[in-house]
């Protein structure tokens, strides 16, 4: 077995990045045939694109050391003891939009430590566009022939009125309450984790989620968000944290926005709301 990799944020970076390319590639692969979704025992879909992206996304990781806890693994009763360090994967987050082909599905990839995603990468095959958030800051790219290009750095960005992030396929009656309250200008709606990176570039201030996630559709959304000086509360204002095996890693509600004061403002309200 060879050695670990050394555990540095920009060496595992760089890592998940391979990983998520290299999974987009098989992703798309499937997506340019027919596709053949079964139903999972909650009843979301999935298919052989999910199974055969996370394969590669673990194979890319395993030489870490760090454990992987992947979307597709848990649904086949494997979670490995997870510790304080771990990665999580959601090989194809968005399947519905996959199934759709309306290209808003991303490849997820984030390091957990302590609680808090502190990298994630987030992937889009369709588009190519490419969202990285660490220590060293967030950024964005396209991949072009499996090579990062166009690197740039984001960051959150301000409007005179604000604008809100709505899911495509998970709508709630509590939103269009929100957008009263907060003088919302425009919602713009898009699939997969692309909510958290489009808080992370600017092109929006609040994400307001009503409805469930589990711990891999929001970790490297979260991780990028964050590192491009944006914040993700659960509706108590506290930061949303990760390592709930107990609760099979599902997450509460919460509010992902542009700044720690927006969101915790945005999370009293929710809890108004749905009171």
């Amino acid at each position: 077995m060879s050695d670990p990799l050394p555990a540095s944020f920009q060496s595992l970076t760089d890592l998940a990045v391979t990983a998520a390319i290299a999974a987009a590639q098989v992703i798309l692969e499937v997506y340019a045939r027919p596709i053949h979704a079964v139903k999972k025992s909650d009843g979301s879909p999935v298919t052989e694109a999910d199974a055969a992206a996370e394969k590669i996304i673990i194979a890319h990781l395993a030489g870490t050391g760090v454990p992987v806890l992947g979307e597709e693994s848990v649904a086949a009763g494997i979670i490995p003891e997870l510790g304080d360090r771990y990665f999580v994967v959601d090989p194809l987050d968005g399947t519905k939009e996959f199934i759709k082909r309306n290209g808003e599905f991303t490849v997820n990839i984030a390091l957990v430590e302590d609680g808090r995603p502190t990298m994630g990468v987030v992937l889009a095959p369709v588009t190519g566009e490419i969202f990285v958030g660490d220590a060293d800051g967030a950024w964005a790219g396209k991949i072009v022939d499996s090579v990062v290009t166009a690197r740039a750095p984001i960051s959150i960005g301000w409007l005179p009125r604000l604008r809100i992030v709505a899911s495509r396929s998970h709508g709630h009656a509590a939103l269009e309450q929100l957008c009263e309250s907060f003088d919302v200008e425009s919602d713009v709606s898009v699939g997969s984790s692309l909510k958290f990176c489009l808080l992370a570039r600017g092109d929006a201030q609040l994400y307001p989620r009503f409805t469930p996630t589990c711990e891999w559709d929001t970790a490297a959304g979260q991780a990028v968000l964050e590192a491009a000086g944006g914040a993700v509360v659960t509706l108590d204002g506290a930061p949303m944290r990760y390592g709930k095996h107990t609760l099979g890693f599902l997450n509460p509600y919460f509010v992902a926005a542009a700044s720690l004061d927006l969101a915790q403002r945005a999370a009293k309200e929710m809890q108004v709301l749905l009171a």
